[in-house]
């Protein structure tokens, strides 16, 4: 009979050890996930001040958008190491300085030709991908980590011993959650 108990006992034990184990794992995953976004929006907004000088020598006359940009680029620098709430509205602000950016560049035709600012945007455009790519990561992590803290019964070593759920790296602005209209009409 105690050897019945004992084995009852050491099975319990080895079973809230793989229990917190697994959140000691998924909790590495979040962090491994934030430091990939945050690597990612580190070469974004290094790239910015080079194209903000070559839109400069094209669109001198841009003042307002070029400053709006920087501003929102040390609004991001003053962000790193906020909450991932924090960090992702900071980043959607910068976006959206970037987005008006290029949206001077289109009026541009020389500036659109220029080998430097090809060279810039096509840059930008696959640190905007690797940014979604580590972004889908991270939430995917995130999402494991908050199951596991929420259900039963590893929400009871996890309650034990620490473990909290993580937040979401979500997009703030609800204008760019909306699906855009498309219209084909006159």
């Amino acid at each position: 009979m105690s050897w019945i108990v004992l084995g009852a006992v050491a099975l319990l034990l080895v079973y809230l050890v793989t229990l917190y184990n697994g959140l000691v794992k998924k909790r590495q995953m979040v962090e491994e996930g934030w430091s990939g976004i945050d690597v990612q929006l580190k070469r974004r907004a290094d790239l910015i001040p080079n194209l903000v000088e070559t839109v400069k020598g094209y669109a001198s006359h841009e003042k307002e958008t070029l400053e709006e940009v920087t501003a929102m680029r040390a609004r991001v620098g003053q962000a790193v190491g906020a909450s991932p709430a924090d960090r992702a509205q900071a980043e959607g602000a910068l976006s959206q300085a970037l987005g008006k950016l290029l949206a001077v560049a289109e009026a541009y035709p020389e500036l659109k030709a220029d080998s430097n600012f090809r060279a810039l945007h096509e840059s930008l455009d696959e640190i905007e991908d690797a940014i979604q790519k580590a972004r889908r990561y991270y939430n995917g992590a995130v999402r494991m980590l908050n199951v596991a803290v929420e259900s039963f019964p590893s929400n009871l070593v996890a309650g034990q011993f620490g473990f909290v759920k993580a937040d979401y790296f979500e997009i703030e602005d609800a204008g760019d959650r909306a699906v855009p209209k498309v219209s084909f009409g006159s």
